[in-house]
């Protein structure tokens, strides 16, 4: 946790939880069981690119957990878990990525694919009783989490390419990479 003793990183990873809880608030689409097609993920991810998979997690799971307070959506103690803080952590896994062009692309791919696999063993365990009539339970948790995650990854590609773009102009970030 040496990451966050450095104020500007801390500054930084503040912001991006705030900005990430506002973005969330604006949605295009929101699922009827949780979920919802909206910006919140690109801070999150732009955090992680730029400052490493640590600060990119403990964020993520930091704004999570925020999430949960104001829009709670319980079914099961370990559904939060999986729906909340491991969820939104997962988009850490981004800043394994080097802070390009290049790299944003597969950090962004890498990291909203490892939110979908905690929503989808989510959805799997304590949503299956969701299903329409004749659903397989593993398809249809599949089918829901992609609904809203594949659009926000789209947006999230676009986005995240041209801010990182746009913030190699302004000061170093203080992390280097080749992609």
């Amino acid at each position: 946790m040496g990451a966050f003793r450095d104020v500007r990183v801390l500054a930084e990873a503040g912001l991006a939880v705030a900005l990430a809880f506002v973005l969330g608030l604006i949605k295009v689409l929101q699922m009827p069981f949780g979920g919802s097609i909206s910006l919140e993920m690109i801070p999150l991810i732009l955090l992680a690119l730029r400052r490493g998979p640590l600060v990119g997690a403990v964020s993520g799971a930091v704004y999570g957990l925020l999430n949960l307070a104001v829009e709670p959506y319980v079914v099961h103690p370990v559904q939060v878990l999986f729906d909340y803080p491991l969820a939104f952590g997962a988009l850490g896994v981004a800043g394994f990525f080097a802070p390009t062009a290049r790299g944003a692309v597969a950090g962004t791919v890498a990291a909203v694919l490892a939110r979908f696999v905690c929503h989808f063993i989510s959805g799997v365990a304590f949503f299956a009783s969701y299903a329409p009539e004749g659903w397989n339970p593993v398809l249809y948790s599949a089918a829901y989490n992609a609904a809203y995650l594949v659009p926000s990854m789209a947006v999230a590609l676009v986005l995240v390419v041209a801010l990182l773009r746009a913030l190699e102009g302004a000061r170093p970030s203080g992390r280097r990479g080749v992609a």
